[in-house]
């Protein structure tokens, strides 16, 4: 199935009181040393109460996003799994290309690729109309959703202008979702899809050793998770890696997870919901594979550099952290910006804020360097 469609559209165009108040406590209830050398059971005490306060207080939202908050669907707060379907239904619904592409020179093809089982899914390729050459980039973007819903076409925006800018050849793989596919699915479905874009760069035109392959929330877990499967399977490598509020861990125990509980956008309610989906009664126990859950990789070495975001009040900031640290533990390079008063997915939600402005213009800047060049 490869179907090719010219479009013409329109252009896109200081800590609370309660978090001092909580910290006062941590330190007023930690044991002194000689206390906490003689009894285990009260370090251990100490820690779960740290944590349950912690819980209570969390980072402030900015004051330009808050207000979004008001108006969106209690799901996207909270999701439980009797509303996986309600919010599948919101966030796959597919958006327009016409009016992405407002009418400039961008062809758009929808290819069949077999997926992971033989099963099908679609990669879309996106390139300037007349493209011709095989130096430029190639660009591979996993949309995100929680590893339940969303689609492909959450991220057509952005290769949109990242073909017309940079002459980059840009596809969008449609992986299939939990919990109807549960992993192993939804990763190896995205990496046959790079393989197959990767396998094809003399066909589309573009340099196959310079592929930035990158996702939003889920899909930027699938990204690395990806890339993992490429590097342990000794295949050619993406050169770059950005990482968007990435979803890694599927205990969902770090402080922010338990900071971020009925506020915000995926709460760690959300969280929850959508590990359990893809991983069912193996969530938060050892038969969880690297590959689907990146947090729980030891080695993190030979890995592309890597752009890594996330907001400081939502459930991913310290998974993010987590993982810049590994990478540069294993002499990697990543870059890693953690926004403050950003709730999960804020630069796509209120795109006009000030925090969201800064936010934007670093990921281009990196993503400028690494495609311009």
């Amino acid at each position: 199935m490869a179907s090719s469609l010219d479009h013409r559209p329109a252009p896109i165009s200081s800590p609370p009181y309660s978090l001092l108040i909580a910290l006062a406590l941590a330190v007023a209830l930690s044991p002194s040393k000689s206390t906490a050398a003689s009894n285990t059971s009260m370090d251990r005490f100490t820690a779960d109460r740290r944590i349950e306060m912690t819980a209570h207080a969390r980072p402030p939202f900015d004051a330009e996003l808050e207000p979004a908050l008001d108006a969106v669907p209690a799901f996207f707060t909270t999701l439980e799994p009797d509303s996986i379907a309600e919010f599948r239904a919101a966030t796959t619904r597919p958006s327009s290309l016409d009016e992405v592409i407002a009418g400039r020179p961008v062809q758009v093809t929808d290819h069949a690729v077999t997926g992971h089982g033989g099963g099908e899914i679609v990669v879309t390729v996106l390139r300037r109309s007349g493209h011709e050459g095989a130096a430029g980039p190639g660009v591979y973007l996993i949309h995100g959703g929680g590893m339940v819903g969303g689609s492909r076409w959450a991220v057509a925006p952005m290769l949109v202008e990242w073909v017309l800018e940079y002459g980059a050849v840009a596809a969008a793989v449609e992986y299939r979702l939990a919990p109807e596919f549960p992993d192993p699915v939804p990763v190896e479905d995205c990496y046959a899809g790079l393989e197959w874009f990767a396998g094809r760069a003399d066909v589309f035109g573009f340099d196959p050793r310079r592929v930035l392959i990158g996702g939003q929330s889920a899909g930027g877990g699938l990204s690395i998770g990806t890339t993992l499967l490429a590097r342990d399977r000794g295949r050619p490598m993406p050169a770059a890696m950005l990482l968007m509020w990435p979803m890694l861990d599927d205990r969902n125990e770090t402080v922010s997870a338990q900071q971020i509980d009925g506020v915000g956008i995926w709460d760690r309610t959300s969280n929850e919901t959508g590990w359990t989906a893809l991983l069912g009664d193996r969530r938060g126990t050892a038969d969880v594979s690297i590959y689907a859950a990146p947090a729980r990789a030891t080695d993190l070495s030979g890995l592309p550099p890597a752009y890594i975001e996330a907001g400081s009040a939502e459930v991913f900031r310290d998974e993010a952290v987590a993982l810049a640290s590994g990478i540069w533990e294993a002499g990697g390079s990543a870059e890693l910006h953690i926004w403050a008063g950003g709730f999960h997915g804020f630069q796509t939600i209120v795109p006009t804020a000030a925090v969201s402005q800064r936010a934007i213009q670093a990921r281009e800047s990196w993503v400028r360097r690494v495609l311009g060049s």
